[in-house]
């Protein structure tokens, strides 16, 4: 029995069309190899797709959220967008908890983040964030460091189950100020050092309106992704749990 399979065979296998092997096959989930035109796939491979995923895989997949988001391929896209749109991006749980690494990051969120106290003020920002009954993508929103934010949800299921939060800016100039005793009130409650703090602060950008105008459409189309990716990796584990309780039946036969 060859230890390679065809495009074709996989798709029977795993009970997927063309189009998802390929998508599977960008994204990182399945490996292949091209020979000329056609692409084939390790058996021993989509035996472990069969046999492990779909029964202890999830102990086994930190990178994998329980509405079973792939990670892996949700931080590559989520830092494309945070580039392209020229802010800090990061998807997080309902209870603020991260999900991916943030993409993006300035060095007044980094410095902040550094600290557990700094750290713990993002999350329970991030909960506030997801807990806003209004989940409009176009809505800003101040975080507990004075910067703007913007988030929409993503919905594997029924239910919105996370979110993908896009900040780290201003919407307008702040009032130099204001802000230099506001961050020197984040630096001692957070033990940094205020001229570092304020240093970081310079470089904080300031969303023009047209990235303003633009940054909700984006973020809700990234969001939109994102679910559908987490639905089409469902569907697919749903299929592999029947396919292996199909299997255990045929060897008690």
């Amino acid at each position: 029995m060859s230890e390679f399979l065809t495009t074709k065979q996989v798709q029977e296998l795993l009970q997927v069309d063309r189009t998802t092997i390929y998508r599977m096959i960008n994204d990182g989930r399945l490996t292949g190899v091209k020979v000329g035109q056609q692409w084939r796939f390790a058996r021993t491979e989509i035996q472990t797709i069969l046999e492990g995923e779909s029964t202890s895989g999830k102990a086994n997949q930190p990178d994998v959220t329980p509405e079973i988001l792939p990670t892996h391929c949700v931080q590559v896209i989520q830092d494309v967008f945070a580039e392209v749109a020229e802010v800090g991006a990061i998807t997080t749980h309902l209870n603020g908890d991260p999900i991916t690494q943030s993409s993006n990051c300035t060095l007044f969120c980094q410095l902040i983040r550094a600290t557990d106290s700094g750290n713990l003020a993002c999350k329970a920002s991030w909960q506030k964030l997801a807990a806003t009954p209004e989940i409009n993508a176009d809505k800003f929103f101040t975080c507990h460091a004075g910067l703007q934010y913007s988030r929409a949800g993503i919905r594997v299921s029924e239910h919105i189950s996370s979110i993908l939060v896009a900040g780290q800016y201003y919407t307008q100039a702040p009032d130099p100020d204001e802000e230099a005793q506001r961050i020197h009130t984040l630096a001692r409650k957070h033990g940094i050092s205020p001229d570092a703090l304020l240093e970081a602060s310079a470089a904080l950008p300031v969303l023009d309106p047209r990235l303003q105008q633009k940054i909700g459409r984006w973020l809700l189309r990234v969001a939109q992704t994102f679910g559908d990716i987490g639905r089409e990796r469902a569907e697919l584990m749903g299929r592999l749990q029947k396919i292996a309780e199909m299997s255990k039946f045929d060897l008690m036969a």
